[in-house]
């Protein structure tokens, strides 16, 4: 029984000479530092925002001025002199308006303005023309009549 209590202690203590070896070892300084116990930190502080001055936005590209479209109903902005009118045979000069069909005595030759740019009118879109109606033009398609817009008193 001795020998098996010799033998143990034997055991235990080069188990304990090898740890304390290995935590000798490991707590000895691997360089000039000094080995400092870790300290309580302070609880981290929200970071200021960032401010970014404002980026500079290009220039909008010049775009050429176009007039206005024509509303349904408006007033001439300036009156022209133009040849006496006569309505076609069978009617009588009226006030047309927006939504009305203009017949088709009044879409010939004879009536249409094909001079818009010097009455200061827009270019007509594509299937539309001007109209001369007394000392009105109205802006109607081609095809049907409907008028779309009626700019009034253009003429003397």
């Amino acid at each position: 029984m001795n020998r098996k209590i010799i033998a143990s202690a034997l055991a235990a203590l080069t188990t304990a000479s090898a740890l304390g070896t290995a935590s000798a070892a490991a707590a000895q300084s691997r360089g000039p530092h000094r080995a400092e116990p870790p300290r309580a930190q302070a609880p981290a502080r929200p970071a200021p925002p960032r401010i970014q001055p404002p980026r500079a936005q290009p220039p909008a590209p010049v775009r050429a001025q176009t007039p206005p479209a024509y509303g349904r109903w408006q007033q001439a902005q300036r009156r022209y002199a133009a040849t006496r009118y006569t309505p076609p045979r069978g009617y009588q000069a009226r006030q047309w308006s927006y939504g009305q069909r203009l017949p088709a005595q009044y879409r010939t030759r004879t009536y249409v303005v094909n001079n818009y740019a010097g009455y200061g009118l827009r270019a007509p879109p594509r299937g539309y023309q001007y109209v001369r109606t007394g000392n009105d033009v109205v802006l109607t398609a081609v095809a049907t009549g409907l008028i779309t817009a009626v700019i009034a008193g253009l003429f003397n």
